[in-house]
């Protein structure tokens, strides 16, 4: 209002508050005649909150400015609404950045599985570790803390068992400055040989174990009772489905998930087409041997390599930062050849 930002406001997810009505809670009073900028068109129903057009039409808000339409048809129609009460709308403002951000949950309208990402912390020539499994650090500080706040925005992490008893992470979120939001943290562990005493059991955040269709009783038990929580899931290549790991989670709400490694895990993932969009770290250093970011098979030929599109890159001190999204129907094509 009058050129200064009066409050802000983000949803912490299903069942809470929108943006808008988070906005509008801590603007009160001042937000009668103000501007509201919003990422998505607010929405125009009951679902798990009330509609985010009556809290803006109750509070007076002169004008109304969104950068994406909501291309859910049970919500959309806020622009519609609030124009009808008076309010000026525009639309469609810095749509692209919008897009980007609301990336993982617009895909999760119209496919059956969140959307995945997978994080790499990587030499120049892609190991993850020395033959003797030596892995702190390979990256430095900064790209740590990089890769904290990115956990920080993904619903779930996914690991495989094996980094787990090799390196055994806490695998929650530290951003620094930040108040943690813990992610879900799943492991796959095809025969639960994961450690009750394993450190992601003690940080913050739930933990699914992901494993066989018919798990070893005694090793559940002890894995429940260290807090844990055991889903039995049909084989596939030997290794508990991944497809149908994550249709599971998409089917309890979650919209992202970030797949940490191992290379087997990550190698298979990209194999079958799962992975959406690669956050790579990458130090300047060489080890020529040891453990591999990605394992695989891999292609017979360099035109039917993965490639990446909407490419970003940072400069983390010493460590580069890679950002891009995998050209579908390469990946599509990968997996129907794998």
């Amino acid at each position: 209002r009058d050129g200064a930002v009066i409050a802000e406001g983000w949803h912490r997810g299903p069942g809470h508050p929108h943006a808008e009505a988070d906005a509008l809670a801590k603007a009160g009073d001042a937000a009668r005649g103000a501007t509201a900028y919003v990422t998505l068109e607010p929405c125009n129903h009951y679902g798990n909150t009330p509609p985010c057009t009556e809290a803006l039409i109750g509070a007076d808000v002169a004008e109304v400015v969104y950068a994406v339409a909501d291309p859910n048809p049970v919500a959309a129609g806020g622009a519609d609404r609030l124009r009808g009460v008076g309010i000026t709308v525009r639309d469609g403002v810095c749509e692209a950045e919008g897009r980007a951000l609301l990336r993982p949950w617009l895909h999760s309208l119209s496919h059956p599985h969140p959307y995945v990402y997978a994080k790499l912390a990587m030499t120049l020539d892609g190991r993850t570790a020395t033959r003797t499994g030596d892995s702190k650090w390979i990256t430095g500080s900064m790209a740590r803390a990089k890769g904290h706040i990115l956990r920080q925005r993904t619903d779930a992490i996914l690991v495989g068992v094996t980094t787990v008893m090799a390196d055994d992470p806490g695998l929650d979120p530290r951003p620094e400055g930040a108040e943690p939001a813990p992610s879900l943290k799943v492991v796959l562990d095809t025969e639960l040989k994961i450690l009750p005493t394993a450190k992601l059991f003690t940080t913050p955040g739930p933990v699914l174990l992901a494993t066989g269709p018919e798990p070893d009783p005694k090793r559940r038990a002890g894995i429940e009772e260290a807090g844990g929580t055991v889903l039995p899931l049909p084989l596939e290549n030997g290794k508990p489905s991944l497809s149908a790991l994550l249709k599971h989670l998409k089917a309890q709400g979650f919209t992202s998930v970030m797949i940490e490694g191992g290379g087997t895990l990550l190698g298979a993932a990209f194999a079958q087409g799962l992975v959406d969009e690669v956050w790579a770290f990458v130090a300047p250093m060489i080890l020529g041997g040891g453990r591999s970011a990605i394992s695989g098979k891999g292609p017979d030929v360099l035109t039917d390599a993965l490639s990446l599109e909407e490419m970003r890159t940072e400069q983390l001190g010493p460590d580069l930062f890679v950002q891009g999204l995998i050209r579908k129907e390469e990946a599509a094509s990968c997996s129907q050849a794998s």
